[in-house]
């Protein structure tokens, strides 16, 4: 078959849920039917081939998104498997930036849960066709139609079962497909064997009941359908699944299917499903940065061009670029163009990955997903193709980081290795970064939460053989006075030899915040010679670098020297600038110092029944709330509050509102501490003898 004649029969698609809802053992039952895999991996087993990071067998949660390629009825099907747990959202975004559809799964006990809603949007934010698996169906309190109905008031999405279950919990034994009315019923030792049956006569009033839902879904999405069913004509099966495929595909249905993925029950039928309604690459164009390029059409023919939209670090193969192909093709060795950075570079292997294992592949074409080697300088996000016809496509946007921790080498052997893992770690994942904070002498890394950052550590320790110590960052305070000084004095010493004298008279004075150092030289009369008038503004700079109340920086003074007095032979520099700084030091202590911290301003989007859960939190944490506001059913609450109160707050957010609000914060302004705080943190720093 030729390679455009192919595409067609290619589906690119994601397993995308809350955690624990089963999609990591889907995706073990998709390898296994479909001959990929001969052996049916277990998640609590640790044997899970698409969890195959240790610290993914350990916690038995996916943290990083894997993707193998099967075939199913002669359709080739690549799968990403994504995390569920929030603080790895990166793996999702990422992955549904560059795939075609995707497989929503719900618990059946469960039902639209807080991760479901996250992810659900992300999938609408790249416009991602889906279809619906309800996993579990097993359980005890398991309620298929429920929770197709919270997909819809909850989600908003047209959800239209296109099977039934026969039965629940214990009893679930198999599914009707309301397509071609048949029943399916499950048996074997781990009821692999699909036995296929007329519909029992208990179950086919009501099977005729959702069929005739189907039809009426299916009739409203096409006018020439909708005729033929308001004329008591019966529509074909393949009319319904053409009319299903193309809703599907336009956003306008969600098939919704069912099963037990851990009972091998339904798996077959979401297989179906998966080639019947999700669109292949032909059925969709890249995204394309609206600078106003023009989309390429998805054919082998058209000129190159794809999306780098994961970087991982291999101990064996190096740097892995993975890249979707979105038209034109490349081989081994092929040359080819960042459109994003403006250099080119050499591919120099293809990989079709299976998890962590690979294959080589001689080329791969428009529509493929799969790793290459070589790309050095490519990172997460860059455009890839021909330099004869540059294109540049919608880069992917990431969450800001909302934790951080300060991190430091055990010891002086870990301190080059632990930058070079950073380095490679960052580079893996845009939602992980490091920054030195030069004020406080820490190396700070900052994730979306503290499962993120303790993996990222896990990772450091196992991977890069690095031993670190972390804690909480120290918070970068200020401190300023309160009111003005005036006063001398006068450095004067005698060692035998040539001595130093310098004598300064300055004045203080408070600002405005954010007013910065403002230096003022009214000297007259030649007092202090011009010369030495630098030397005396270092020496105010030099105590100001590390102030005497709590070793903080000092911000938003005016100095004045107006007066002073030198000699013509033991004056100097060093004499100016050790009397400018001692004066300043004593004057700053005199005005009243106070401290000041940083406050964040926040904004916190939230279900309304957390609503005083949310407000509560930030009262608990010396903040204020500043407005409120509605968007649909989320309350945005916006406000402040100091940064040195809001270390965990993203995991204590969470369990507050069951994981469904979500918070970002920024930077805005300095504020004073209260004073019985700020003597605390006055207290310890003379304690750690950093004020000097």
């Amino acid at each position: 078959m030729a390679k455009d004649q192919h595409i067609p029969f290619v589906r690119n698609i994601g397993i995308m849920a809350h955690i624990d809802a089963g999609k990591t053992t889907i995706s073990e039952r998709i390898l296994y039917y479909s001959g990929k895999s001969h052996k049916m991996g277990e998640v609590h087993d640790g044997e899970s081939t698409m969890d195959w990071m240790e610290q993914e067998k350990e916690r038995g949660i996916t943290i990083t998104s894997a993707a193998t390629t099967t075939e199913w009825r002669d359709h080739q099907i690549t799968l990403i498997d994504t995390p569920g747990h929030v603080d790895f959202t990166v793996e999702v975004e990422r992955s549904l930036r560059v795939l075609d559809g995707a497989v929503a799964v719900f618990c059946a006990v469960g039902g639209v849960q807080p991760q479901s809603e996250q992810v659900w949007r992300q999938s609408v934010k790249y416009s991602v066709p889906k279809i619906a698996f309800i996993n579990k169906m097993d359980r005890i309190s398991a309620d298929y139609f429920g929770v197709t109905e919270k997909i819809q008031s909850t989600l908003g999405a047209n959800a239209v079962p296109v099977v039934i279950p026969i039965g629940a919990e214990s009893n679930f034994a198999g599914i009707i497909d309301l397509i071609t009315m048949r029943a399916f019923y499950y048996s074997g030792d781990k009821d692999e064997d699909v036995d296929e049956r007329d519909v029992p006569a208990d179950l086919l009033e009501n099977a005729q009941r959702w069929r005739t839902n189907l039809v009426e879904k299916c009739a409203e999405q096409d006018e020439e359908l909708l005729e033929k069913f308001l004329e008591g004509k019966t529509l074909s099966e393949e009319e319904i699944r053409g009319i299903i495929r193309a809703a599907t595909i336009d956003q306008r249905v969600v098939p919704v299917f069912c099963g037990s993925a851990f009972k091998n029950k339904g798996v077959q039928h979401l297989l179906d499903g998966i080639v019947d309604f999700l669109p292949s690459p032909a059925d969709k164009e890249p995204i394309i940065r609206p600078e106003g390029d023009s989309a390429r059409p998805p054919t082998v023919k058209a000129p190159f061009s794809a999306l780098a939209f994961k970087v991982v670090s291999d101990k064996h193969m190096g740097k892995l670029t993975f890249i979707r192909i979105y038209s034109g093709k490349i081989d081994s060795g092929t040359t080819v163009y960042n459109s994003t950075q403006g250099n080119s570079q050499r591919i120099g292997r293809i990989l079709r990955m299976h998890a962590n294992l690979q294959e080589a592949l001689e080329e791969a074409s428009c529509g493929d997903i799969v790793a290459v080697v070589g790309l050095a300088k490519t990172r997460t996000g860059d455009t890839l193709c021909s330099k004869d016809d540059p294109i540049v496509l919608e880069r992917i946007e990431f969450p800001a980081p909302v934790m951080s921790i300060s991190i430091k080498p055990a010891s002086r052997i870990d301190r080059d290795k632990l930058s070079d893992g950073l380095h490679s770690l960052s580079d893996e994942d845009p939602t992980f970064v490091v920054n030195y904070d030069h004020e406080t002498s820490e190396m700070i890394i900052s994730g979306m939460g503290e499962l993120h950052l303790e993996i990222i550590v896990d990772r450091l320790k196992r991977e890069f053989s690095v031993d670190a110590e972390i804690g909480r960052p120290e918070v970068a305070y200020r401190e300023t006075a309160t009111a003005g000084r005036d006063g001398q004095y006068k450095h004067s010493k005698q060692t035998g030899g040539r001595g130093q004298y310098a004598h300064v008279c300055l004045r203080t004075e408070p600002l405005d915040p954010g007013s910065g150092f403002e230096f003022v030289n009214k000297v007259k009369g030649g007092n202090v010679p011009s010369e030495f008038i630098p030397a005396v503004e270092k020496g105010i700079i030099k105590a100001m670098v590390s102030g005497p109340y709590a070793g903080y920086p000092v911000v938003d003074m005016r100095v004045t020297l107006h007066d002073g007095s030198s000699h013509d032979v033991d004056s100097n520099e060093f004499a100016f600038i050790e009397a400018a700084r001692v004066c300043f030091r004593d004057l700053f202590m005199k005005g009243l110092p106070e401290l000041l911290e940083p406050v964040m301003s926040l904004e916190i989007t939230t279900p309304e029944e957390y609503l005083g859960n949310v407000t509560g939190l930030i009262f608990q944490r010396r903040g204020r709330i500043d407005s409120m506001d509605q968007q649909g059913e989320i309350k945005v609450v916006r406000g402040f509050a100091p940064l040195s109160e809001m270390f965990g707050f993203a995991g204590t957010l969470r369990s507050s509102s069951q994981g469904r609000a979500n918070f970002s914060m920024h930077f805005e302004h300095y504020e004073a501490v209260p004073y019985s705080i700020a003597e605390e943190i006055v207290k310890k720093r003379r304690e750690d003898d950093k004020i000097r």
